[in-house]
């Protein structure tokens, strides 16, 4: 085959290479959007524009990162064509000229590497802030003992973000050198493929997605749900499995191999990315589908074991207390009037298998919680998990008597 033949044969492979990595970066991204948008959806249904939460905000926080990320690995193939100052013999670094357009692609493409991790680690340090927000809203009116987890959760997210952009800017110094050809800087400032900052942004994935995965799911598995809600709800929340893959396979191909590692890493960071927006997205989708598949598959997607809508003393849901309606002192409805403590305020408690109720501006943990006996159901093992609740505002004038109620449906 002559020479010519060989040049025309090798860049019908990078287009084609190029096709396919453009095909396959746009999909993702606009399958992450999408479920972002769906996400966005299914809360304003279910809650609507005033009750959104915090979360809710900072997921398209997440997407104006993911479209800086997915733009600059654009450019990084397209205009850069996947060059960089790594992969790069001595010699070779020796006889490239300044002037030439390889040169100048090179120090483009070492550039897009610096930003790209910087814009890697804050899309997924928001991703993760998102989930913890999440979790809050979850957990309200449980125990300090999981909101201190909650807290927990945050420090170490906020740590090792920290540590990943203290080694992107200072293990290689002065920072130019992430763009130097000649000569060699070192591995440390070879962006694509520097072993610091892949080490630490693996590290930093693997401990915090697992500590974030070990806050919701020993829990879940202690509540009254189905074994078939159980493991659903499991899939749900413990998505973050699927990001550590991605972050597995982009460290060992890093590695393992000199020569294609950085392209192949490329590749599985920008999966790692839509993997990341669509697991924090999950969660909240999830209760919607339930909606619309409960048709198909009925019973199963129900929530607990018992179609009993009392709970015995002591039962405790995830953001709420008691589900009992009584005085246990006197067997008194609590609905005759406020008490002396809280004049303005009914507290009219009711669980279901799938909801709760919470009077805004009081505490769940500052009720006088009523007390029915526990002869209809034997005491529950661990915490109900409700995959909705009710916010019910009543309010109460000097008589007594309750006006403007307004309900709001959340769900998890």
């Amino acid at each position: 085959m002559s020479d010519a033949a060989t040049q025309t044969a090798a860049s019908a492979a990078i287009t084609a290479a190029i096709r396919a990595f453009n095909t396959e970066l746009w999909t993702l991204y606009g399958f992450g959007v999408l479920m972002t948008v769906f996400r966005t959806y299914a809360r304003l249904k279910a809650v609507g524009f005033k009750d959104l939460r915090g979360d809710d905000c900072i997921v398209w926080l997440a997407i104006l990162l993911y479209t800086t990320q997915s733009t600059l690995a654009y450019y990084a193939v397209n205009y850069g064509q996947s060059l960089a100052n790594n992969s790069m013999t001595d010699a070779e670094r020796a006889i490239l000229s300044p002037n030439s357009m390889e040169y100048q692609l090179r120090v483009f493409g070492s550039k897009i590497q610096v930003a790209g991790w910087t814009c890697y680690t804050c899309l997924i340090f928001t991703l993760k802030i998102a989930v913890l927000v999440f979790y809050i809203r979850l957990m309200e009116g449980l125990s300090r003992h999981f909101r201190i987890r909650i807290w927990i959760g945050f420090g170490l997210v906020a740590s090792t973000f920290i540590a990943s952009v203290i080694t992107i800017y200072g293990a290689c110094r002065p920072l130019s050198k992430y763009w130097q050809i000649n000569p060699d800087p070192g591995n440390a400032c070879q962006g694509a493929v520097a072993r610091p900052i892949v080490w630490v942004t693996f590290t930093s994935s693997v401990v915090t997605d697992v500590y974030l995965i070990m806050i919701p799911i020993p829990m879940l598995w202690g509540t009254s749900l189905k074994l078939a809600k159980k493991i659903a709800s499991t899939i749900v929340l413990g998505a973050g499995v699927f990001v550590l893959v991605c972050s597995l396979l982009k460290t060992i191909f890093v590695i393992t191999d000199p020569v294609n590692g950085a392209q192949l890493a490329g590749e599985w960071g920008t999966r790692e990315a839509f993997v990341s927006v669509i697991t924090t997205n999950l969660p909240m989708i999830f209760p919607l589908l339930k909606t619309w598949l409960k048709p198909l598959f009925g019973s199963a997607l129900s929530s607990a074991q018992t179609p009993s809508k009392k709970y015995p003393s002591g039962f405790r849901t995830i953001g709420g207390g008691n589900g009992d309606e009584e005085n246990s002192r006197g067997g008194v409805s609590r609905r005759r009037g406020p008490s002396s403590s809280n004049q303005h305020f009914s507290s009219t408690l009711l669980f279901t298998e799938s909801e709760e109720r919470i009077v805004k501006d009081v505490k769940m943990q500052d009720l006088d919680i009523a007390v029915r006996p526990a002869s209809i159901l034997k005491p529950s093992k661990g915490i109900m998990v409700s995959n909705e609740f009710k916010i019910t505002e009543d309010k109460i004038n000097q008589n007594g008597e309750r006006y403007n109620v307004k309900q709001v449906h959340e769900p998890w």
